[in-house]
């Protein structure tokens, strides 16, 4: 009898040990999958950022070859800009990937959002540098305050990722992600307005914060860069 409760007693010393193993190991790997986390978004919003910079290099690029910027994509599946005439069938869309020969999908597999002013996506009547500019880009200030991070209705494009979220995207597979946030004002406003009026602040996932969670990636065409390069190329005056 004592053996066996001796035996009993060891056996269940041997549970306890390796529970407490189990939840080391498990701490330990918890510890190391928040790192890899967060080097993953990095990750994936240098990969955005990349991505977007090369799109507005290809803009310049194109309004240098043609005088006039790239309609916005026919669909999510037809990466060619979509214009009739001399018009575009539309101001705000996707990124005409394969008009400007770049990628089609921003760090998180999505399309990558794309507005243009009319009056640069003519290719009859061609901007000049007193052609009236129409977006706008937001920020917040350091009070929480929704101020301009450009000059009003001074952008002649811009360009959006929806980060990781996606809120307001479409995936690789042709799909409206819905935006289904609470508190995220600034993502909505992302979503409105045409294109005419975007936000572009550091991203937070605080549900408190001005403007509320937030992580879209907004990048524009500055019309002083567009127009020197314009103008040394001589295709302004």
């Amino acid at each position: 009898m004592n053996r066996n409760t001796g035996s009993r007693r060891q056996s269940g010393f041997t549970l306890v040990e390796i529970a407490i193993v189990l939840l080391i190991v498990g701490l330990m790997i918890g510890g190391v999958i928040a790192p890899l986390g967060a080097q993953l978004d990095q990750k994936k919003i240098s990969d955005t950022r990349r991505a977007m910079e090369d799109a507005r290099e290809a803009l310049f690029g194109f309004a240098l070859r043609n005088g006039y910027l790239p309609c916005p994509a026919i669909s999510a599946t037809n990466g060619l800009e979509d214009r009739v005439g001399s018009a575009c069938t539309k101001r705000y869309g996707y990124l005409p990937w394969s008009t400007l020969g770049v990628a089609r999908l921003d760090g998180w597999n999505r399309l990558i959002g794309y507005s243009v002013t009319p009056g640069f996506s003519d290719s009859v009547i061609l901007f000049t540098l007193k052609t009236p500019r129409d977006i706008t880009v937001a920020t917040r200030d350091s009070s929480g305050q929704l101020v301009p991070a450009t000059a009003p209705n001074d952008i002649p494009a811009a360009l959006i990722s929806f980060g990781r979220n996606g809120y307001g995207a479409t995936s690789d597979q042709n799909t409206r992600i819905q935006d289904a946030g609470t508190g995220n004002s600034d993502e909505k406003i992302n979503l409105q307005n045409g294109g005419t009026a975007l936000v572009s602040r550091d991203a937070s996932d605080d549900p408190n914060a001005a403007g509320g969670p937030f992580d879209d990636i907004v990048t524009w065409i500055s019309p002083n860069i567009l127009y020197n390069r314009m103008v040394a190329a001589q295709r302004l005056p």
